[in-house]
């Protein structure tokens, strides 16, 4: 699907804030994956969609409207959503606007994730075809709703950018460290749901244990974010919530401890390893052909084949 975004567009766009035409150019990809995410507004053939400020820095919150032709998708205007203005489908309106520190953690995560595309796209082209498109609010929305807490910003924003990694070649490698794959959002549901059946189970068996020996597979506000490979959720890492702290699981005994990462590290420190390979200590990224495949990955059939980033 085409997206395309008029140069009078693009120019209402700049006055509107300075991130406004990054956000566009973030909606432009998520209409070429979802071009029905619109909701139809008062004028004939125009659908409309609502692009969250809170996301991006120096940027308001955004009423868009586009055309549908084809495979060609025309995007007609952009304008400011007052805060006094309901929301698009009647219901109860959200905060507009969010505190400082979320402005800094979403230029953050843009900043770091742009990194690592970029790097991928020019560097690793078949790991970066296997990143799938940024999420639709409304996609991150039902998300929130199927696990019943709320997704912190840091996830909002690197959802928006990419919904997910499909690994490279049926390998299943993944472009994060340990040749890690970010999950999808269906990912997410799943392991979600598993392990919070798998510690009501164990709360059962809790009951009537004595307080220091009652055990902890999951907990409500760990979201799994990373998994150890694109068709391997057996382990990976979580997000808690609460502390904005990454934490290591595994199926089979969740709550390995806290990586002492929060995202924003966790993505930043991926970022320079790739960036600047010989200062890497956690891991060493390199080369099968054109994917990026960590040392620590490796097998014995992909051993010879591996090529160590140089610089």
């Amino acid at each position: 699907m085409n997206v395309e975004i008029p140069a009078d567009v693009r120019e209402v766009a700049t006055q509107l804030g300075a991130g406004v035409p990054y956000a566009l150019r973030v909606l432009a990809g998520q209409l070429a994956d979802d071009p029905d995410m619109g909701r139809p507004s008062g004028t004939p053939g125009i659908l409309t969609v609502t692009v969250d400020g809170d996301l991006f820095e120096d940027c308001p919150d955004l009423a868009v409207g586009y055309i549908r032709e084809g495979d060609r998708i025309e995007i007609r205007s952009v304008n400011r959503v007052s805060a006094a203005e309901p929301a698009a489908d009647g219901g109860d309106e959200e905060e507009v606007a969010g505190p400082a520190t979320d402005v800094v953690t979403v230029r953050e995560v843009a900043d770091a994730w742009g990194r690592i595309g970029g790097w991928l796209q020019h560097n690793a082209p078949d790991s970066y075809a296997a990143l799938r498109a940024g999420a639709s609010p409304a996609a991150i929305a039902a998300l929130e709703e199927d696990l019943g807490i709320r997704i912190p910003v840091e996830l909002r924003v690197l959802w928006s950018l990419t919904a997910g990694d499909d690994g490279v070649n049926g390998w299943g490698w993944g472009c994060l460290p340990r040749s890690e794959a970010l999950m999808t959002l269906d990912e997410v549901a799943s392991v979600y749901q598993l392990q919070m059946g798998s510690q009501a189970q164990e709360d059962v068996l809790n009951a009537d244990r004595v307080e220091d020996e009652r055990i902890t597979l999951w907990k409500p506000t760990w979201i799994p974010v990373i998994a150890h490979g694109a068709a391997d959720s057996t382990s990976g890492l979580f997000l808690d919530a609460t502390t904005g702290y990454l934490g290591r699981w595994t199926r089979y005994n969740a709550g390995l401890g806290e990586q002492l990462d929060t995202l924003v590290t966790y993505l930043e420190e991926a970022a320079d390893m790739l960036e600047a390979p010989a200062l890497a200590t956690r891991d060493k990224p390199g080369l099968v052909g054109n994917a990026l495949v960590w040392r620590s990955r490796l097998d014995a059939a992909q051993k010879d084949r591996w090529r160590p980033l140089a610089g």
